[in-house]
């Protein structure tokens, strides 16, 4: 095996968590860009999180709200069912697909400028839609789904996809592995807080869990002896995440080591050309899960 490729490293070596770093913000933007309002309303669904929930789970189809909390997994049930099924009332997925893809063609165009005719984009585009071909659909309903979605024809939206189709595919991944774990949505959220890396309400309102739901889900994992009284990780707390970090990477090994050496760092240098430009745009919000990625 190729040593750039290893099951077990340093996770900010692992080459599935350099490529995550590199090619989340060319996906992730979708979900902040300004452009979304007007796309969204104008294909019938009526505020953000209605957008939000249905433009991912369109691929699966007009599915109920439980499908939706099952394959998102960390959403508060009561936070889906107010968007799920009304959208699927109020528009169609096909609808919303088109839309989503609307919203990925402005805000890219927007925010890359000149590069998104650039000979590294459509190269990028080529090896990261290589790298999709290597990821089996089994136990990933997600990737699965936007899977089947048609490949758009030009460049910068078909690296858009490949990226969707791969966060896609190492999500599903990590749900198997808290699965496997026994952490629940709420729990997951609570071990990240753990870290010291994000404020706590910069999820919980976001997620839609309230002060009692959390802090229940806080006093399981100080039972489990992986928080403590604070909300910090405790040492058993740091090496349970860190396995479930681990676990995901390797989860998400495939994609990698099918490119090989070469075209992975081909791939990982234009990505980071395109996620640097847009963090620089502020194309994802400081205060988001995904603002330290630089």
């Amino acid at each position: 095996m190729d040593t750039l490729f290893p099951l077990n490293t340093n996770p900010d070596e692992h080459a599935s968590r350099l490529a995550w770093r590199a090619m989340e913000p060319y996906h992730a933007m979708v979900y902040f860009a300004p452009e979304t309002k007007a796309v969204y309303t104008a294909a019938g669904l009526k505020g953000y999180w209605m957008g939000y929930f249905a433009s991912r789970a369109a691929a699966l189809g007009p599915v109920p709200a439980s499908v939706v909390c099952a394959t998102f997994y960390n959403f508060h049930p009561n936070m889906v069912a107010r968007a799920i099924p009304d959208a699927w009332h109020f528009s169609t997925p096909e609808r919303v697909l088109t839309a989503r893809l609307e919203i990925a063609d402005l805000a890219l165009r927007r925010l890359l400028g000149d590069l998104i005719t650039s000979e590294d984009l459509a190269e990028a585009a080529e090896i990261a839609r290589i790298a999709t071909q290597a990821c089996s659909v089994a136990g990933r309903p997600l990737f699965a789904a936007h899977l089947a979605l048609p490949w758009p024809e030009q460049p910068h939206l078909a690296l858009w996809h490949a990226a969707t189709l791969l966060r896609e595919y190492r999500g599903d991944g990590h749900i198997a592995t808290l699965l496997a774990e026994n952490i629940d949505g709420c729990e997951a959220h609570i071990t990240l807080v753990g870290t010291g890396r994000i404020p706590r309400e910069n999820l919980q309102l976001n997620r839609g869990w309230s002060d009692e739901e959390w802090n229940a889900a806080s006093d399981r994992l100080i039972q489990r002896g992986w928080l403590d009284a604070s909300g910090t990780l405790t040492a058993a707390g740091k090496e349970v995440r860190q396995f479930i970090e681990q676990r995901t990477d390797n989860l998400a090994l495939p994609p990698w080591q099918a490119l090989g050496i070469e075209k992975f760092e081909r791939l990982l240098s234009s990505m980071n050309k395109f996620r640097n430009t847009i963090l620089a745009q502020k194309g994802i919000p400081a205060s988001s899960p995904l603002g330290d990625l630089k």
